[in-house]
């Protein structure tokens, strides 16, 4: 499984299309251990454009605090998986406890 976590100034972006890189993860999906970490720039915010990205970058799990809907729908069309509301700042600690069943969610903080 690959996972993306959109990332600024190092830390979990608030808004995920504001980002100014992905931190992306390599999980082996039986150990539940994280194999790579990456990070790669954003190619920028357009409308559409990085749910096709990531997708062609083999992500299956995008890790957030704030997503718009219509975002949240073409993820899911391309059938990645999006979980919003994280809380936190480190954003492989996200996906550790993402893949451990204890990542903490609360709101969406992106109302559009």
């Amino acid at each position: 499984m690959r996972f993306a976590v959109p990332v600024i100034d190092g830390r979990v972006a608030a808004h995920f299309g504001h980002c100014s890189h992905f931190a992306l993860f390599d999980v082996n999906e039986i150990t539940k251990e994280i194999l790579k970490r990456e990070f790669v720039p954003s190619p920028g915010h357009q409308p559409g454009f990085l749910p096709a990205w990531l997708a062609e970058e083999g992500v299956s799990v995008v890790i957030a605090s704030g997503m718009g809907s219509r975002a949240q729908a073409i993820f899911n069309e391309n059938r990645i998986q999006v979980v919003v509301g994280v809380l936190g700042d480190d954003p492989e600690k996200a996906a550790q406890d993402y893949i451990k069943g204890k990542l903490v969610t609360g709101d969406n903080i992106c109302d559009h």
